[in-house]
């Protein structure tokens, strides 16, 4: 009887965990900005047999979400990291600046959530940048955190990282967040939106949009959480903002960790570059950050 008894129970754990790359939304009935809207999301399959029904990008979203993934439960170190892929919201990178990234971090034990957020420069979007970008990102942080108990997470290392336009996305949140609202209807608005650190990799990051001069979109607030970049110096339209923004980072002595390589282009993620480059030793840089953090120590 207890083998029975302790079967059953080993089911409905695991009837309860979500499958790899389950998607949750981030508001059940509708985003703020999406309010009754109903059209299709358009996006392009997967060729990858690993990936086999899943999405390789976005050109149309709708309905904001973030795609679980959680490292075996005996490995799990309890950090995970919300990751934003790119595409110069005109699309969703999701494959290569996505998936892959979230089974890296499975990897080395570390939960991961993919980041559907709203594109706000594809033809014909009716979302805007910051505003609903913005909102998605800081909505996928409070609900992760909400729900850390139930997914093994501990609520004080749950990081964000993005990829080009991703990463400016990263940007937003390292520097405009807030640590929740108690008076909140939503219970989950009631969880703050700060990382508890922050990955950018060749990021797109905008010191001055929108403003006649160079004054950051965000300023870098003192609070704000240790941030670890990563860009090629070949890639000039984003070696420059990222340069720029480790520079607001230290004026404000938010810790901070730049990898600049000699060559390497944009959009290298985890696969291998055009030719041999140091650049692809980026993840191992990573791994040591998160180590001399504290972030990956169970």
């Amino acid at each position: 009887m207890p083998q029975v008894i302790l079967g059953w129970l080993l089911f409905a754990a695991l009837a309860a965990a979500p499958q790899r790359g389950e998607e949750i939304r981030l508001w059940p009935n509708g985003a703020p900005g999406s309010e009754g809207v109903t059209a299709a999301e358009v996006s392009k399959p997967s060729t990858n047999p690993k990936y086999n029904g899943w999405s390789s990008n976005f050109t149309v979203t709708h309905y904001p979400s973030i795609y679980v993934f959680l490292p075996p439960a005996d490995k799990a170190t309890g950090a995970a990291m919300i990751v934003a892929p790119g595409g110069g919201h005109t699309q969703l990178v999701i494959e290569k600046e996505g998936w892959e990234i979230a089974d890296w971090l499975n990897a080395n034990d570390i939960a991961a959530f993919v980041l559907k957020y709203r594109l706000a420069k594809a033809p014909g979007s009716t979302y805007t940048l910051p505003e609903h970008v913005y909102a998605d990102a800081a909505r996928a942080m409070r609900l992760v955190r909400s729900r850390a108990a139930e997914w093994k997470i501990d609520p004080a290392r749950i990081g964000f990282g993005g990829f080009s336009a991703g990463g400016e996305v990263a940007g937003m949140i390292e520097t405009k967040f807030d640590r929740g609202k108690p008076d909140a209807d939503d219970p989950i608005d009631r969880y703050s939106s700060r990382p508890d650190f922050n990955v950018l990799i060749y990021p797109w990051y905008r010191p001055g949009a929108n403003k006649p001069d160079d004054t950051p979109l965000f300023p870098v607030p003192t609070d704000a959480p240790p941030v670890f970049m990563v860009c090629a110096d070949d890639d000039r339209s984003h070696v420059e903002p990222t340069v720029k923004f480790y520079l607001e980072l230290e004026a404000k002595k938010i810790p901070a960790e730049m990898h600049i390589y000699a060559y390497g282009g944009h959009g290298f993620a985890l696969r291998p570059t055009q030719k041999p480059a140091p650049v692809t030793g980026w993840p191992e840089r990573l791994k040591e950050w998160f180590a001399e953090r504290n972030i990956s120590k169970p």
